[in-house]
């Protein structure tokens, strides 16, 4: 079929029946599909059963250096857990916080006690006429809430195939101490699957900031999650980086193992320098006397090193890969050559990116859920809920079975003809 641009205004009204009439079948079956959030679906989290049975109440839950999981202690966690997620996250297990199940809490966390004590000795933020922080957009839409939810001023960074838009990171942070970080999901990205470039990350670790308590929120949500074992993005890895540069203050680095083991049960970490680590501790030792060691225990013992989790995550690869691959046969089948839309293959993570025509992707959705398909919200890949052009759709392959994305899918790809239909005929007619 050729461009919906280049049809006449009686090609458009025809095209425009046709996929009207598909549309009210597709409503008729009475379908409930979920695609909103970047879940693991039942057989990702049925990877992990086997982990609890690793531990009993005959388990011995001693540390190799004699700590007993049952008590108090180990703020910064157990040695093990430290140096399995120092093997995940590529740092020195001494430079690693273990905490609960959630970096999203650390993250949030972490810009409280910036906002209520300030970042290393400096002025709380709370106590600034102004702070502003860098969101690379299209973003991920929980970042931005944390921000939003402290009042603070959003300022969106474009997104380039290679990283955020170095250049305008690199003039603001510059010019104005009133920017106190940025938020940046640095491999397989969220919502585009893009992992940033050499030379992205080596111009982060070189950054000039007017603030001294300017960080880089480095979330790494993703570092393992490959979808292939031939075909993998590679990212330097930031701290050391960081360290070269003689910037070694600069980043906070977050992960976890949400979409590992279980989302709602897994150990969460942050790398960082010492000095930035001293500082984190100066609060936590009010805030705790310790995360949870016993499922710090668990998982080291369920894993057993990084061989274990890396040979975890093909298991993880092998159901995800069929629906990535779905969704982008079904975009290529059904929009490929119509000049609607452009969408990402990513090698890893958990979402593809579509871009409609402008002004399209409220429509889209809008008629998605009116035929049963729940998608993310359009505009929350952007601060503030706000997609200026008001095109950008994140889809999230991995919770539903193959065969009902499959479905779903049609739906979606239903729904971006008829937009984007109606979108040219509208303009053709003037």
């Amino acid at each position: 079929m050729k461009p919906y641009k280049e049809m006449t205004v009686e090609e458009l009204n025809q095209e425009l029946a046709t996929l009207k009439l598909e549309y009210r079948r597709m409503q008729a079956l009475g379908m409930h599909l979920n695609m909103s959030r970047g879940m693991p679906c039942q057989d990702q989290l049925d990877l992990s059963m086997a982990m609890m049975d690793v531990l009993d109440s005959s388990s011995d839950l001693t540390c190799e250096d004699g700590t007993d999981c049952r008590n108090y202690g180990q703020l910064t966690g157990i040695e093990e857990a430290r140096e399995l997620l120092g093997d995940m996250m590529e740092n020195n297990p001494k430079d690693i916080i273990i905490y609960g199940n959630s970096s999203l809490n650390v993250m949030f966390d972490t810009v409280s006690r910036a906002w209520t004590h300030g970042v290393m000795g400096n002025t709380p933020w709370c106590r600034l006429p102004e702070v502003k922080f860098l969101c690379p957009v299209p973003g991920y839409d929980r970042h931005f809430s944390i921000t939003e939810y402290f009042g603070i001023e959003m300022i969106p960074v474009p997104m380039t195939p290679t990283g955020p838009d170095m250049d305008m990171v690199e003039k603001l942070v510059a010019e104005d101490a009133a920017i106190k970080g940025i938020w940046c999901v640095p491999k397989y990205s969220n919502p585009q699957g893009i992992s940033y470039s050499d030379e992205t990350v080596r111009r982060f670790a070189r950054l000039e900031p007017a603030a001294p308590d300017f960080r880089i929120f480095w979330d790494n949500a993703y570092g393992i999650h490959h979808l292939y074992d031939d075909r993998q993005d590679y990212l330097i890895e930031i701290l050391a980086e960081c360290k070269r540069a003689g910037n070694p203050d600069l980043v906070y680095k977050f992960s976890s193992t949400s979409k590992i083991t279980f989302p709602g049960s897994g150990i969460a970490a942050l790398a960082t320098s010492p000095n930035n680590m001293e500082d984190f501790l100066s609060h936590m030792r009010r805030q705790t006397i310790g995360h949870d060691k016993v499922n710090q225990l668990r998982h080291v013992r369920f894993f057993g090193g990084i061989h274990g989790m890396v040979e975890h995550m093909r298991k993880h690869a092998d159901i995800l890969r069929p629906k990535f691959e779905a969704v982008e046969a079904a975009l290529e089948r059904d929009l490929g050559g119509l000049e609607v839309g452009t969408w990402t293959n990513p090698l890893g993570g958990y979402f593809i990116m579509f871009d409609s025509l402008p002004g399209c992707a409220k429509d889209i959705v809008a008629r998605c859920k009116k035929a049963g398909v729940q998608m993310t919200s359009a505009g929350a890949t952007w601060p503030y809920g706000k997609d200026p052009n008001d095109s950008n759709i994140r889809i999230a392959p991995s919770f539903p079975s193959l065969a009902d994305l499959k479905s779903a899918m049609d739906i979606f790809t239903l729904c971006v003809r008829i937009s984007s239909a109606k979108k040219i005929l509208a303009e053709k007619q003037g």
